[in-house]
């Protein structure tokens, strides 16, 4: 990700060895940064949250050398070999994996954790240990991190940008912190994620069908690592044929070839793991039960009353829904946002996917049924429920979201006035995935932290654009004052 080496414009050109300085530079403090924020988090224990998901994965890649569903596989994987599943993305058990092959003393954590969860021994006994995992979390919030900097300065054409942008972006990545200390696959998405996003945004500026490739490539990836990123490549194809047919100011002949490379290098990436499904699995496809156990654990918030629904705009609005409601413990009347509460929104929904697994054994069979019921009886409260959902899940980063957004905001309108959709086009598979958590996912802002990235770009170009104004203001001012003396 050499930004200079990657620039097109004289405006943002630079020498590839101070850009190299200056991306190693940056990236080294913002590692440290990031590194200091994560580790000094609590010790969680590796049976909190999601993280039994990648460990139990990735114990059964240690020991049997099978993928399997984890915890859902239908044998204790700690006394039986597990079957193959496809339930996750091979991704982030895989970065679990190499962490435990090069710390033994995690790899021991790992065993222990599994051990205690199906049973074996006392979870007192299990170390709470995950700094090789921290430590990557950091590292790969730093790639991300770069090439959201290098996007930045490609779009705004100031170099300034890249230094305003990376520090935006750090100051919301260190915001939320507390998500990256967890052994789960927000780090990985996002930086996945900004490298795809800044490779296609290379492709629609530069015409290359080598960054048509490596995006295709990327997004491939970014699938098998959350499935749900899928729904991105039709829309990723049609913006290059928009862009490549109707936007760009400089003609780019054969967009339509250089778009179905990008779509052979996306089907060779996912077609890969597909494949290994129908193999191992006998099922071809690129994950099972999936969406299915999602739109269930989605259906929950569907109950959600009036009070709550209108309560949720300023509970979900950083800094405020702290000084007003208890988020913590859940003690007020928004008890039920709070995941670990007695009837929350996600516990309904987790046990009703529970029951329904231990009555039918699979959903995907089942969920049509479900939908259709869902739909028919409650479509309107199902689409009510999702503009509240939607609108916690956008404030990615937290207290510093406050300002992002509006600032992206004011971008999106400037560049829309002007003619330069490179922001908009870069924002929107970001901003369509906000949609798509909101009706198959829940409230909280983790699904949604690739918009950081975008905020950011665009908080950028608002800054900068003010800092060159008051230069230029400032050099007349000068000039007027010289005039007048002589």
């Amino acid at each position: 990700m050499e930004c200079g080496a990657l620039d097109v414009s004289p405006a943002v050109s630079s020498p590839y060895s101070s850009m190299l300085k200056k991306l190693l530079l940056f990236g080294c403090i913002a590692f440290a940064v990031l590194s200091f924020m994560i580790l000094n988090r609590p010790a969680w224990k590796l049976n909190d949250f999601d993280q039994p998901f990648y460990v139990t994965i990735a114990y059964d890649l240690d020991k049997y050398g099978v993928f399997s569903n984890g915890p859902f596989a239908p044998v204790d994987s700690t006394i039986a070999r597990p079957p193959p599943g496809m339930f996750f993305g091979p991704v982030y058990p895989i970065l679990v994996l190499a962490a435990m092959k090069v710390d033994a003393r995690f790899a021991a954590a790992v065993q222990c954790s599994v051990e205690a969860d199906r049973g074996h021994r006392d979870e007192a006994s299990c170390e709470t240990y995950a700094v090789p995992m921290r430590l990557i979390n950091a590292c790969l919030l730093v790639i991300g991190l770069i090439a959201i900097a290098c996007a930045a300065e490609l779009i705004v054409r100031r170099k300034s940008t890249f230094l305003v942008a990376g520090l935006l972006v750090l100051a919301g990545l260190a915001a939320e912190a507390d998500i990256f200390s967890y052994v789960m696959t927000e780090s990985a998405i996002f930086a996945i994620y900004s490298v795809f996003a800044l490779h296609m945004l290379l492709a629609w500026k530069t015409g290359q069908t080598k960054y048509f490739l490596f995006g295709g490539g990327l997004l491939g990836l970014l699938c098998l690592t959350k499935p749900s990123f899928l729904i991105l490549f039709p829309g990723i194809a049609a913006l290059s044929l928009l862009y490549g047919y109707r936007l760009s100011k400089e003609p780019q002949p054969h967009t339509g070839r250089r778009v179905l490379g990008f779509s052979m290098a996306f089907a060779i990436v996912v077609g890969l793991w597909t494949g290994r499904n129908a193999i191992s699995v006998g099922k071809f496809g690129l994950t099972e039960e999936y969406g299915a156990a999602a739109l269930i654990e989605r259906f929950a918030y569907d109950d959600m009353t009036a009070r709550e629904l209108l309560q949720a705009f300023p509970y979900c609005m950083p800094g405020v829904g702290g000084l007003a409601f208890d988020q913590v413990s859940g003690t007020d009347s928004m008890h039920r946002f709070v995941y670990h509460t007695s009837g929350s929104f996600f516990n309904v929904g987790r046990d009703r996917r529970n029951t329904l697994v231990r009555e039918h054994q699979r959903l995907d069979p089942i969920i049509g049924a479900i939908v259709l019921d869902e739909m028919r009886t409650r479509w309107w409260r199902y689409l009510l429920v999702s503009i509240p959902l939607a609108w916690c899940g956008m404030w990615a980063g937290s207290l510093i979201s406050l300002l992002l957004i509006p600032a992206f905001a004011l971008a999106c309108v400037r560049v829309l006035m002007r003619g330069q959709p490179l922001l908009l086009l870069y924002a929107a598979p970001a901003m369509s995935m906000l949609p798509l958590y909101a009706t198959v996912g829940n409230h909280y802002t983790r699904y949604n932290l690739i918009l950081i990235g975008p905020y950011a770009v665009g908080a950028a170009l608002i800054v900068t654009s003010w800092w060159y104004r008051w230069k230029i203001r400032c050099a007349d001012q000068k000039l007027q004052s010289r005039a007048a003396v002589c």
